[in-house]
């Protein structure tokens, strides 16, 4: 297979092109300065912090690479979905380097004025908000009688927008507890409504393709209830930070939820093909990353239980959101990606041992980030060792399916 040389050029001859390599790039400059923030911390030398180092943390790991890699992979299969033409790349350049330009100048303002992270995170904002009008004119056009998941995705997205909005203003007018809102908003209403979205939609198509004894079961009412559930607890973990504390019947209440979604969630993994998906290596790794939701969900039911009994001091932190953050969503992006890349690239849609070293490492960084949650006393080591494990698997990605994505495909087709 000829490889060819890798051109710039080549980003724009296909959306999953330009959008994955603005987002590996994104993903590697965060983990790399993530890590070396921590680093450089841990070793007694601070960096200037414009922005408190958490908030700053927090927003660049839910907005700045995660849209993007939505971006690259809503174009490439959101036309299928609908019905539609290709969209071409090019038509998605200027919003897609605002996105990224606007999380440049982020970035150097959290560390130089609160003011310059604040217009990157809005110039980023008014990107993602020309994409999500894209979007939608492509369900408006659509000729397809179920248009769901499409429709997912753009709401899913306009939450998205809104925090992300909110978050430049709580920048701009330095309201940290609104920026920390946004952030847990956008995580679970935002980034987990969206991976949820496209599970519920090629978890089972996939399978069912690999292993057509496995049905590819996936009702309506399913997806209904996963994103109801996402966009309440993005809701009730806003107002946690906002209004802290709550009443202790609010968190039974959501104990109760979280408790009953989590066991739908494990039950799903299992029902969708979870074992018989051990077979084929790339197929696993979107399984095991989906069970992730199930166990966030189950520890924020526990976090919740554990408030309504004890009181406030017993919650269990961050667990939850690491749990979906680097879990799900980050382990699902991971194998979904290279899925994609795989398989636009003309190549065969199977993980080599690389690529299933980098997931794994995606994998350990979630497991040691919950432990650090919730083993107080270790966690700023065990902190240091998952920000390592992350910054490998996001790195080494980029590096490896990056080079890729601007050269032509391995066998020889167009696109």
């Amino acid at each position: 297979m000829s490889r060819g040389p890798w051109r710039l050029a080549r980003l724009l001859t296909a959306p999953h092109r330009l959008g994955f390599f603005a987002a590996a790039a994104a993903m590697a400059v965060s983990a790399a300065w993530w890590a070396i923030a921590l680093a450089l911390s841990a070793a007694g030398f601070e960096l200037p912090w414009a922005v408190p180092q958490p908030i700053a943390h927090s927003l660049a790991m839910a907005f700045s690479f995660m849209p993007l890699f939505i971006v690259g992979f809503a174009f490439t299969a959101g036309p299928r979905w609908l019905g539609l033409p290709d969209v071409p790349a090019p038509s998605l350049l200027k919003p897609v380097v605002a996105m990224g330009g606007g999380w440049a100048l982020a970035l150097a303002g959290f560390h130089l004025a609160a003011p310059l992270a604040a217009a990157g995170v809005a110039l980023a904002c008014g990107g993602w908000m020309a994409l999500l009008l894209r979007l939608a004119r492509l369900i408006a056009a659509s000729p397809m009688p179920d248009t769901m998941h499409a429709r997912g995705v753009l709401a899913a997205g306009l939450a998205g927008a809104l925090a992300m909005a909110l978050a430049a203003l709580a920048l701009a007018l330095a309201w940290p507890d609104v920026a920390r809102a946004a952030v847990r908003v956008a995580i679970w209403g935002f980034l987990a409504a969206t991976f949820a979205t496209v599970s519920h939609r090629m978890l089972p198509f996939f399978t069912a393709s690999a292993l057509p004894f496995v049905e590819a079961w996936r009702p309506n009412w399913l997806l209904a209830a996963m994103l109801a559930t996402l966009g309440l607890t993005g809701l009730v973990d806003a107002a946690e930070v906002l209004w802290w504390p709550l009443p202790a019947v609010l968190h039974a209440v959501m104990a109760v939820l979280h408790a009953s979604a989590a066991a739908l969630m494990l039950w799903l993994a299992w029902r969708w093909g979870l074992v018989p998906s051990m077979r084929v290596r790339l197929l696993a790794m979107l399984h095991a990353a989906f069970v992730w939701l199930g166990l966030a969900l189950v520890l924020a039911a526990c976090s919740h239980a554990r408030v309504a009994w004890l009181g406030d001091g017993a919650s269990l932190g961050l667990a939850p959101v690491h749990a979906l953050a680097i879990g799900y969503l980050g382990a699902t992006l991971i194998a979904m990606i290279t899925r994609v890349a795989a398989g636009h690239s003309g190549r065969p849609l199977a993980a080599d041992n690389l690529a299933l070293v980098l997931y794994l490492a995606v994998h350990v960084a979630a497991v040691l980030r919950v432990a650090a949650s919730l083993r107080h006393a270790a966690g700023t080591a065990l902190t240091l060792v998952a920000v390592a494990a992350w910054a490998l698997g996001c790195i080494g990605w980029a590096l490896r399916y990056g080079s890729w994505l601007g050269r032509p495909r391995a066998d020889g087709r167009p696109g």
